[in-house]
C-alpha cells in the first residue's frame, strides 16, 4: 500500500490530521456519512455533507446521455449527462475491463452528497477529464444506498490505507475488482497540499502501463490483509463476554467524552447518535439506584434537549438536519435523512416515557409530522432524504441551507404586529428574533460559511427558555408560547414559496423498516392510533412493493414513479442484511403497537429468510450480503459498528431475543448467543463502537419479561392495560395479547398462554419470566407498580 501511495505523490491519502480534518472520533464510523474529505484549505469546511445541486435534471440537456440514463437511482441519473462513459456496477463493466486490460475507476456516492456534487461539477463534467477516463479506465458509478455491500468493501480499503473515509469515495480496482488506490474527494487540479484528480489519473495510467505487475501484487497483499483483519468469528470462544463489564466500560468511555455544557459526545462536528442515547437509557434503567445510572439519564436527556433547542432541529418545518458543524448544535449541515427521523422519534418518545416531560413528546410528534408531510409516498412508503442545497430564488445556483435560513428583514416584514401588554414597544417579529437568536448581521460565523453564501442569514436556535423570554418583556408564558407558534407558522407558510431542496424519492427497505418502528413506538407510547396507522401503511407498502412472495425475499429498493406509481429496477436489487434486520424490528414493534399477529407472523418468516441468506454457520453472526449477490467482491463483511444507523448484527441480536420471547423457539436464542460470542473481541476492544450490541448483550444476560394481556382487543379495559405497558420504559420485554383462542398463532407458539385466564371476566395482565407468571392483575395502577419494580 505504501508503495502505491508513494508513486501517486504526497497528499493523496494523507492521515486526516495532516489534511486539516478532524481525526476519527471514538464510536463513529464511515457509515455515519460524515467522513468526506474536503479540498486542501485552511478554511474549515463541512465534512461528509450531503448537499446536492438540487436540480436532478441533466446540466447540459443537449448532450447525448450515457448509459446511466437507463437507471432508476436518483444519484446515477444525476450523472447521466456527464461526458464520462459511466457504467453501473455489473458484469458488462467488469468484462470490458478484462477484455481491454484496463483498471476500473469506481466512484461511489449518493444523491444528496454535497462533495459528490462538487466533484461532479468540477471533474466529471469536464470534457478533458472525461476523455482521460474514457480512454484509460472503465468508469463505474455506484449509489451507496442501493449497494451498501460494494460501499462497505471498498470503504474498508480506503479507511485502512488512508486513516479516513467518506463520500464521494473514489477507488481504482484491478479488472478482478481488487482495490489498489483509493481516496475521497479530489479537486480537479493540484493544490498546495493535495494532488488534483487530473494528476491522479495521469499517474495511475502511467503506473498501470509500466508497473502493472507490482500493482497487482500489492493489491493481492492488501486484499489478503483486509480479509484477516475483517474476520469476525466465534473462534475458540464458547460464551459471550460479561454484560456487566461491557456495560461499565461502554458507559465510562461515553462519560469521558461527554460535553457537559451542550450535550453530545464530541467537539465538532456533532451527530445525533441515537444508538448512544438508547444505550444510556438502558444503562440508567439497570443502574437507576446508582450515581452512574442517574448520570446516564442526565446525559441522554440533556443531549436530546440541547439538540431540540439547537439549529440542528428545523424549528419552522420540524424534523432534524444531519449533523451540527459546531459544538453548540447551532449551524447544521442542512440535509434531512429518513433514518435520522426514524431513530430520533423513538429516542424522544423514550425520553418522554422516562421523564414525563411533554417537551420530548412534542419533539417526537413534530418529527413524524415532518415525515408525513415531506417524506411519505401516497402508498405508504417513505422517501430517503431531502437535500441540503436549494436555489435562494428560482434560476439561481443552489446554496447550502438556502431553504432554511432567514434575514432579520424577512422576519420583520412577515411579523410586524405589535405585541400587546409588553413592557416596551415590541412586534411579533422582534419577540421571535429575540427568542431564536436572530441578528441583523446574521448568526452564522464566517468559519462556518467558507463560501460566504450565508452572510446576513440566521439559523433559528432557542436562546432562552419561554419563562426567560416572557420575563424579559413582562408577558405571560402561555401568551409567549402562542405568539411564537403563530410566528413560526407564518414563517412556514412563507417558506413554501421558496424553491424546495431536491427530494431523493428512492425508497429503501431498511430505512422504511426504521420508520415503521418510529411511527409504531411513538404511536404506542403516546396512545395515538393515527401514528400507528402510518406504521401499518408503511408495513403494507413493504409487503406490497418490496417483498417477493415466491422467494420470500425482500427487495432493497423501489422508486417513486409518475402519478404516484411505484417503480422497480430490472433486475430487482435484492435486500441486504440491514433490510431484513430493520424490517423485522419494525414488524415486531408494530405487532406490540397494533396487536395484529399477522405482522408478527411475517416477521418470523423474514427472520427465517435472513438466517438462510446471511447466517455464518461456521463463525457465527450474519454477513452483510448474500454470497451470490456479492460474487466477485474481494471481501464478504460483517458490519461491526453502530453508527448513524445501528449495525444490522446488533439489531438482529435484539430481534432474536424478542423472537424467542414471542415463540419459545430455542434456535433463536442459540443464534443470539453465537452472534454475541462472535462479536466478543470487537466488544471487548471498543465497546463504545457497539453500544447497541452491548445493550443486546445485557438483555440476553438479564431475564426477558413476557407481559401478557388477556382480553378483548377492542375493550376499554384491555386498552387501558396495554396503554399502561406502553407508557413505561421497558426495553427488555415482549408484549403479548392473548384473546383466549387456543388456535391463535401465539397460543400455538406459547402453549402456556392457554392456561392464563381473565379474572372475573375483566382484562387481566400477567408478567412472566422463565415460564413463571405473576398473580393476575386487572388494575393499570397495580400493573404499573409491578413493572416499575
Amino acid at each position: 500500500v505504501l508503495g502505491a501511495r508513494a508513486w501517486l505523490g504526497r497528499g493523496l491519502l494523507l492521515p486526516r490530521a495532516a489534511r486539516g480534518l478532524p481525526t476519527r472520533r471514538r464510536g463513529s464510523s464511515s457509515r455515519d456519512k460524515d467522513r468526506s474529505a474536503t479540498v486542501s484549505s485552511s478554511v474549515p469546511m463541512p465534512i461528509g455533507g450531503k448537499g446536492s445541486r438540487t436540480n436532478c435534471s441533466p446540466s447540459v440537456p443537449q448532450k447525448v446521455p450515457n448509459r446511466l440514463i437507463n437507471e432508476k437511482s436518483p444519484y446515477l441519473l444525476q450523472h447521466a449527462y456527464n461526458p464520462v462513459d459511466w457504467y453501473p456496477w455489473g458484469q458488462e463493466a467488469f468484462d470490458k475491463a478484462r477484455k481491454e486490460n484496463k483498471p476500473i475507476f469506481l466512484s461511489v456516492g449518493y444523491s444528496t452528497c454535497h462533495w459528490c456534487h462538487m466533484m461532479e461539477e468540477e471533474s466529471f463534467q469536464n470534457e478533458e477529464i472525461g476523455h482521460l477516463l474514457n480512454e484509460d479506465f472503465v468508469s463505474v458509478k455506484v449509489d451507496r444506498e442501493e449497494r451498501p455491500d460494494v460501499d462497505k468493501v471498498y470503504m474498508t480499503f480506503v479507511q485502512a490505507t488512508s486513516s479516513g473515509g467518506g463520500w464521494p469515495m473514489n477507488v481504482w480496482l484491478t479488472p478482478n475488482l481488487q482495490p489498489f488506490v483509493g481516496g475521497t474527494y479530489f479537486p480537479p487540479e493540484d493544490g498546495l497540499t493535495r494532488v488534483g484528480f487530473r494528476t491522479v489519473l495521469l499517474r495511475i495510467r502511467e503506473q498501470w502501463k509500466q508497473n502493472k505487475n507490482t500493482l497487482l501484487e500489492n493489491s493481492q497483499r492488501v486484499t489478503t490483509a483486509l480479509l484477516a483483519r475483517s474476520e469476525i468469528s466465534m473462534g475458540d470462544r464458547q460464551v459471550p463476554p460479561s454484560a456487566a463489564t461491557m456495560n461499565s466500560r461502554c458507559f465510562q468511555q461515553l462519560d469521558e467524552g461527554y460535553d457537559e455544557e451542550y450535550g453530545g459526545f464530541a467537539e465538532a462536528p456533532k451527530f445525533p447518535t441515537p444508538v448512544i442515547l438508547n444505550f444510556l437509557f438502558s444503562y440508567w434503567l439497570s443502574h437507576r439506584l446508582t450515581q452512574d445510572g442517574s448520570r446516564a439519564q442526565q446525559m441522554a436527556l440533556h443531549t436530546l434537549k440541547m439538540m431540540a433547542n439547537g439549529g440542528i432541529r428545523d424549528h419552522v418545518g420540524q424534523g432534524f438536519h444531519r449533523y451540527s458543524t459546531d459544538r453548540q448544535w447551532h449551524i447544521p449541515h442542512f440535509e434531512k435523512m429518513l433514518y435520522d427521523q426514524a431513530q430520533l422519534a423513538v429516542a424522544y418518545s423514550q425520553a418522554f416515557q422516562i421523564s414525563g416531560d411533554e417537551f420530548y413528546s412534542d419533539v417526537a410528534k413534530g418529527i413524524l409530522q415532518y415525515v408525513a408531510r415531506n417524506l411519505s409516498h401516497r402508498s405508504g412508503g417513505f422517501y430517503s432524504a431531502e437535500d441540503a442545497d436549494s436555489p435562494p430564488e428560482r434560476g439561481m445556483r443552489p446554496r447550502e441551507g438556502a431553504f432554511y435560513v432567514w434575514t432579520v428583514k424577512e422576519v420583520q416584514n412577515l411579523l410586524p404586529e405589535p405585541v400587546l401588554g409588553a413592557t416596551e414597544p415590541l412586534t411579533s417579529g422582534q419577540l421571535l428574533m429575540k427568542h431564536y437568536g436572530l441578528t441583523e448581521a446574521g448568526n452564522i460565523s464566517p468559519s462556518q460559511d467558507p463560501k460566504g453564501e450565508l452572510q446576513g442569514q440566521n439559523v433559528l436556535t432557542v436562546r432562552y427558555s419561554l419563562e426567560l423570554t416572557a420575563a424579559r418583556f413582562g408577558l405571560d408564558v402561555d401568551a409567549v408560547r402562542t405568539l411564537l407558534n403563530t410566528g413560526l407558522e407564518k414563517l412556514f407558510q412563507a417558506r413554501k414559496h421558496r424553491p424546495k431542496p431536491h427530494l431523493d424519492s428512492k425508497m429503501l427497505a431498511a430505512w422504511n423498516g426504521l420508520m415503521v418502528s418510529g411511527y409504531a413506538v411513538t404511536g404506542a407510547v403516546l396512545g395515538q392510533e393515527r401514528l400507528i396507522n402510518y406504521a401499518i401503511n408503511g408495513a403494507k407498502f413493504l409487503k406490497r412493493h418490496m417483498f417477493d412472495v415466491a422467494s420470500g425475499r425482500l427487495m432493497r429498493t423501489c422508486y417513486a414513479g409518475p402519478g404516484g406509481t411505484v417503480e422497480h429496477s430490472n433486475p430487482p436489487c435484492w435486500g441486504f442484511l440491514e433490510d431484513y434486520a430493520f424490517v423485522v424490528r419494525g414488524l415486531l414493534d408494530l405487532y406490540e403497537a397494533s396487536q395484529e399477529s399477522s405482522w408478527l407472523e411475517w416477521a418470523l418468516r423474514l427472520q427465517d429468510t435472513q438466517d438462510r441468506l446471511f447466517w455464518d454457520s461456521q463463525g457465527g453472526g450474519y454477513f452483510c450480503s448474500e454470497a451470490e449477490l456479492g460474487a466477485g467482491l474481494p471481501l464478504r463483511l460483517k458490519d461491526d459498528q453502530d453508527g448513524a444507523e445501528p449495525s444490522a448484527n446488533s439489531v438482529s441480536a435484539h430481534n432474536l431475543l424478542r423472537m424467542h420471547g414471542f415463540t419459545g423457539h430455542k434456535d433463536w436464542m442459540d443464534k443470539c448467543v453465537c452472534l454475541l460470542t462472535a462479536f466478543s473481541e470487537r466488544m471487548r476492544r471498543v465497546p463504545v463502537a457497539l453500544p447497541e450490541m452491548v445493550r443486546a448483550l445485557s438483555a440476553h444476560q438479564q431475564t426477558l419479561k413476557q407481559i401478557v394481556i388477556c382480553g378483548d382487543p377492542q375493550a376499554k379495559d384491555t386498552k387501558a392495560l396495554l396503554q399502561c405497558v406502553h407508557s413505561i420504559y421497558i426495553p427488555n420485554k415482549v408484549l403479548i395479547l392473548a384473546n383466549g383462542d387456543p388456535s391463535s398463532f401465539l397460543s400455538r407458539q406459547l402453549p402456556f398462554l392457554s392456561t392464563l385466564r381473565r379474572l372475573e371476566d375483566r382484562a387481566t395482565a400477567y408478567v412472566c419470566e422463565d415460564q413463571a407468571c405473576s398473580m393476575p392483575i386487572t388494575e393499570p395502577c397495580e400493573l404499573r407498580k409491578l413493572l416499575h419494580q
